[in-house]
């Protein structure tokens, strides 16, 4: 591929990962070559390029006759996604940790503010702000491998939230985002790690996982009760 299509193809590839992100897109939407091509106002090849980028960060599935779609995890692969997230950023604290980049707080507040600007304003953007954070906490580390893995994963939870989310609080996540800045900046490691941990677990707990499949005998008892009466 010439480097003119490479960049259109990775400009195409951020904005439709840019709307998974803010969750316009959601999981189960279908997303045909030939339409994300006339809207971008790209060829098919170009789109399609594109598309396969999202789907090998598991953010796209191609599926035999229906094409891409957004995906759409499961309860098990969610929570598989959530472990591996921890380890990753508790990593990523533990190098901040130990140091920073000469202006990391200064990019740190920076972005804090801008998630201030919008907090109670704009969710989608509040999403993805909240998880352009840890990314911007990863790449600080100036371990690219490292930051690489943290940003499929942020990007694949904000995904995951997407489908099972509750509601999303800005002002939890600002505040949360401080705590952790001020923890990195006392270089303590266990402290900063288990309040990135309660951070994460808080996100975790905004989704609504059933523990065990419903049970029809249970939810019919119930109604029951009420003819019952």
């Amino acid at each position: 591929m010439s480097e003119a299509k490479d960049t259109v193809t990775t400009a195409v590839y951020d904005l439709l990962r840019k709307a998974i992100i803010e969750q316009a897109l959601k999981p189960g939407m279908r997303l045909p070559e030939d339409t994300v091509g006339e809207q971008f106002g790209v060829s098919r090849t170009i789109a399609r390029h594109a598309l396969v980028r999202l789907e090998n960060e598991g953010l796209v599935v191609a599926r035999r006759n229906r094409g891409a779609v957004v995906a759409e995890p499961s309860e098990a692969e969610a929570h598989q996604v959530f472990d591996v997230r921890r380890l990753l950023e508790n990593e990523v604290v533990r190098l901040l940790c130990r140091g920073m980049p000469p202006i990391g707080y200064d990019r740190l507040v920076a972005h804090i503010r801008s998630e201030e600007a919008v907090r109670g304003k704009d969710g989608p953007v509040s999403i993805r702000l909240s998880g352009e954070f840890h990314i911007l906490l990863a790449e600080l580390t100036e371990n690219a491998v490292l930051a690489r893995y943290v940003s499929e994963v942020v990007t694949r939870c904000s995904l995951i939230m997407s489908l099972y989310a509750r509601s999303h609080s800005s002002d939890c996540a600002v505040d949360e985002h401080t705590q952790i800045v001020d923890a990195i900046r006392s270089g303590d490691e266990t402290r900063a790690i288990d309040i990135m941990n309660r951070h994460l677990g808080a996100v975790k707990g905004r989704a609504n996982f059933s523990t065990e499949p419903d049970d029809v005998r249970s939810i019919l008892s119930q109604y029951g009760k009420e003819l019952a009466q």
